[in-house]
């Protein structure tokens, strides 16, 4: 989200239906180990999730998928590449090819809930005691939850879910509480 690694031509910030960001996938590489596995976001069934799309050159779309299909997949089983529907949000700026509230087609990742590495029933206070202390070859989970915090309120986006997992790691008291809730989210 807030780094593609990939050479793009155009960002927007769009809306996918039926999917919705939560943090609920197992990392052992990462953003933890086997000895201290952490969580990463995935794109969950249900609800909808606002984020951003990525528009790239046609010549470039071949390696940016192995690029991320290699990032993404190849360390978490619990991925699956799917194409889906999303909006050009109509706030977003207006440039060359990118006009605000078309529908287009685009690649994201969802989570397999049969994966053993899916982790969407824990609760808050489950899913900061995970991320507490975790790091892996992406470093520390903490600071992965803090800068996507952090990049959903650029976008003026909110998650109050993961605002709340980033409140237990801070030891401050957060509006979710311990609550099992969704969150609408990025894509």
């Amino acid at each position: 989200m807030w780094r593609p690694g990939f050479p793009y031509r155009e960002r927007a910030t769009a809306l996918v239906r039926g999917l919705h960001r939560r943090l609920c996938v197992v990392s052992r590489h990462h953003r933890g180990t086997v000895a201290r596995p952490g969580l990463v976001m995935g794109l969950d069934r249900g609800g909808a999730c606002r984020g951003v799309a990525y528009r790239v050159a046609a010549d470039d779309v071949a390696a940016t998928l192995d690029y991320l299909d290699e990032r993404e997949i190849a360390h978490y089983s619990a991925y699956r590449r799917a194409e889906v529907t999303v909006a050009l949000d109509t706030a977003a700026p207006s440039r060359a090819g990118v006009r605000a509230g078309v529908r287009t087609r685009a690649i994201t990742y969802t989570v397999d809930r049969r994966d053993a590495d899916y982790a969407g029933a824990l609760t808050v206070a489950q899913q900061a005691a995970l991320v507490a202390g975790a790091a892996g070859l992406s470093g520390s989970n903490p600071d992965y939850v803090a800068a996507a915090v952090a990049h959903i309120r650029e976008l003026g986006l909110r998650d109050r879910r993961l605002e709340a997992v980033l409140a237990c790691l801070e030891g401050q008291p957060s509006d979710q509480g311990r609550r099992n809730t969704s969150s609408t989210g990025t894509l």
